[in-house]
């Protein structure tokens, strides 16, 4: 598919762009365009303070301002300061995009007002007539979205297990445009090797996109494996307290037309991020690798304790050495995450609601990524817009049980589940 088409000439960056950009330092400049970039090899935790901001120009504001503010002033008829109207461009998310890019080893990014304004934005580069490849137990609301497509507009759909090459590349048609990758994925934790299915989805010409939410560019980097899209729900890791709404679509060095044609669709589609929750998302930014640490630490021993549990049948943790892709975990991501599943022996209703009544600790809601712990059960909740049949296609039973675990005390969120499980009727 090529990346030449469907650009939108009202985008600051694109080459068909019609207005004057004031230089730097000029007494009409609004925001910033020209950061110095960060030195070559510089760490995680250096990249999340620094990427996409510098000292304001106007008063020197550590943090960026909120240019909360719709549209921009002209100094005449062609001439403006790099922006003209929020919805097209704003410098505060600006700085946020450019953090997300630099996080994700990427040439830009689009920022969304939601995670599924994100997958729109991405589904809507595909041409009338596409057939698009996904995983089987994909997040409910990209099923819900897909679905919809289908029945709506014509989208052929092709659920299945990546894992399994020789069933993607069986189910690859000549009018495949894309092929959605959660790995993780939500809520079984079943991986994906980006790279295999990357170069099977480039022989047929279509687009290998990861939803990289689950692990955030701290502990994978899809780029690295030949993705050319990257999406996130900013929501959960990237903001990581649970206060604010967002996305963003990712697109990879050297593909500069590309990045303009998410950028539009954005602009197109109406769904760019607020100043204010751009803002909150780069805050959160800043503290990303040291919550990831946390969160990962208490993830893997709040496994290890399940896995060992009388009442426990499964437990899906790439983290495990019992996880089927355990192999590939190590050497695709650079972390296992903070985000498990597990099914309990007797999978009974009574029991499960037990379990997650009974909870202190983990908060019994949607949701993920947060600084508290949450737990959710995906058959009514998060996935309850999938019919039952594809969810038992998917593996999603009734039984599984889904946790974020937040980085509190580990000890004290095993105690939980211990008094939770020691308790359940018989």
């Amino acid at each position: 598919m090529s990346d030449d088409v469907h650009l939108d000439s009202n985008v600051p960056g694109n080459p068909a762009y019609h207005f004057t950009i004031v230089p730097p330092g000029t007494p009409a400049r609004a925001g910033w365009a020209e950061r110095a970039p960060l030195v070559p090899g510089a760490g995680l935790a250096t990249q999340c303070v620094h990427a996409g901001v510098q000292p304001d120009p106007a008063y020197g504001a550590v943090m960026p301002p909120i240019y909360q503010s719709s549209t921009f002033a002209f100094r005449d008829v062609c001439t403006n300061a790099g922006y003209d109207y929020t919805r097209s461009g704003n410098p505060t998310r600006a700085a946020l995009e450019e953090a997300i890019a630099t996080l994700e080893g990427g040439a830009g990014a689009t920022c969304t007002t939601t995670g599924m304004a994100a997958v729109l934005v991405a589904l809507n580069l595909l041409p009338h007539g596409s057939h698009l490849l996904c995983t089987v137990d994909c997040y409910g609301g990209t099923f819900r979205t897909l679905e919809h497509a289908r029945q709506a507009y014509g989208l052929e759909v092709t659920y299945l297990d990546l894992a399994d090459l020789d069933a993607v590349e069986r189910a690859l048609r000549p009018n495949t445009g894309m092929v959605w990758i959660e790995t993780p994925s939500n809520p079984l934790l079943r991986l994906t090797d980006i790279r295999a299915v990357a170069e099977l989805a480039h022989r047929r010409g279509a687009l290998a996109v990861v939803d990289n939410t689950f692990l955030s560019p701290a502990l994978q980097r899809p780029f690295e494996h030949g993705a050319d899209l990257v999406v996130h729900s900013t929501t959960k890791y990237l903001n990581g307290h649970s206060d604010v709404v967002g996305g963003a679509v990712v697109a990879p060095r050297g593909r500069t037309a590309l990045l303009q044609r998410i950028q539009s669709m954005n602009n197109l589609l109406g769904t760019s991020q607020s100043p204010h929750d751009a803002f909150l998302v780069l805050r959160g930014l800043k503290t990303l690798a040291l919550r990831v640490k946390a969160h990962e630490a208490g993830a893997q021993r709040v496994a290890e304790f399940l896995a060992g549990h009388r009442e426990v049948a499964r437990v899906h943790y790439p983290g495990l050495a019992s996880h089927p892709q355990h192999a590939l975990a190590r050497a695709q991501q650079r972390g296992f995450g903070a985000m498990l599943s597990f099914e309990l022996r007797d999978g009974r209703p009574a029991r499960v609601d037990h379990v997650l009544r009974t909870l202190r600790w983990f908060t019994l809601a949607e949701s993920l990524g947060g600084v508290e712990s949450l737990v959710a059960h995906p058959a009514s909740m998060t996935h309850a817009s999938m019919t039952p049949e594809a969810r038992q296609r998917a593996g999603i039973t009734d039984s599984v049980i889904r946790l974020s675990i937040g980085i509190e005390d580990p000890g004290d969120l095993i105690g939980d589940l211990d008094r939770a499980l020691g308790s359940l009727p018989a």
